[in-house]
């Protein structure tokens, strides 16, 4: 079910609202989803809305360079960030949502470790 969310880093420099449904979120095993210990909630920007802090994210980018990784550069928190899998959508951190139980949940998986393959069998979130 579709529902809106306010979310931030956190220090709050960053915060924003998302209107998405946690039902479609997911978890990939690639290394940096891992160590950021992310659940992917990738919506269109429709459904993304900045509230605050947009002079404190900085990026980050590896491997092929599409992804931007966004981060809050005081709190070191990454609240959203641009998709390599959907350059065209935002993905939101569910962890950076307030309120929000991520431990009663259960999540698709992705194999981010195999990115390309997984890619064209399964994308949870389409």
């Amino acid at each position: 079910m579709r529902e809106t969310y306010e979310g931030s880093c956190h220090c709050r420099r960053v915060r924003f609202r998302v209107t998405g449904d946690l039902d479609k979120a997911t978890i990939c095993n690639c290394s940096v989803c891992t160590k950021k210990g992310i659940i992917h909630l990738i919506v269109p920007p429709e459904d993304f809305e900045l509230l605050a802090g947009e002079d404190c994210l900085t990026s980050y980018r590896f491997n092929t360079g599409q992804a931007n990784h966004l981060f809050c550069r005081h709190c070191g928190i990454h609240p959203y960030y641009i998709p390599r899998s959907d350059p065209d959508k935002i993905d939101v951190n569910v962890r950076a949502l307030d309120g929000v139980d991520v431990d009663g949940r259960t999540y698709a998986r992705f194999d981010g470790q195999n990115w390309e393959t997984a890619m064209q069998t399964h994308v949870p979130w389409r």
